[in-house]
């Protein structure tokens, strides 16, 4: 006779869904215009996620995973290197917040634009994960990705050029 606590049991037990704190967690996304977030205690984690204007936040899960650490050498080099470009690109697009950038919706993926390409306005041109959210960043407006200023894997800082569309 198996126990409530044994694990038979638990693979049987149905699921008890928190149905007020998944409208909570949706109102949040809504409220702060967030495409996902994911919460977690003891033995429970609810994560709610909504499509952003081009792409499913869900097909960006595993992008972090994926990515390969930074060393602590390459990052100096990487924000030395910002700088100057941010002085000749006084139109590139900044970046919103500190996280780190990806330039495809998930590991093997091509990248959602290269440069060279023809872009619309909104459409998402790079990803940033800070605090595990994936951030889709758009073009402010039509035109042609002249310049990528980042490289996928890279930390960037809150105002730090991403990239150029002219």
């Amino acid at each position: 006779m198996a126990d409530d606590k044994s694990p038979a049991h638990a693979k049987n037990a149905a699921m008890k869904v928190d149905v007020e704190l998944v409208r909570e967690l949706a109102q949040l996304l809504t409220d702060t215009d967030l495409t996902e977030i994911e919460v977690e205690d003891n033995d429970r984690r609810i994560r709610v996620a909504r499509q952003s204007s081009s792409v499913a936040a869900t097909s960006m899960i595993a992008a972090p995973v994926a990515a390969a650490p930074l060393t602590a050498t390459a990052a100096p080099a990487t924000a030395a290197a910002a700088n100057p470009i941010a002085e000749e690109h006084g139109d590139a697009v900044k970046s919103p917040m500190v996280g780190t950038v990806f330039l495809q919706p998930e590991p093997g993926a091509p990248p959602f634009k290269s440069v060279g390409d023809a872009v619309a306005e909104g459409e998402t041109i790079i990803i940033i994960e800070a605090m595990k959210v994936m951030n889709a960043i758009a073009a402010p407006h039509g035109g042609k990705l002249v310049k990528m200023l980042v490289t996928s894997g890279q930390p960037v800082e809150f105002d730090q050029p991403l990239f150029v569309v002219a």
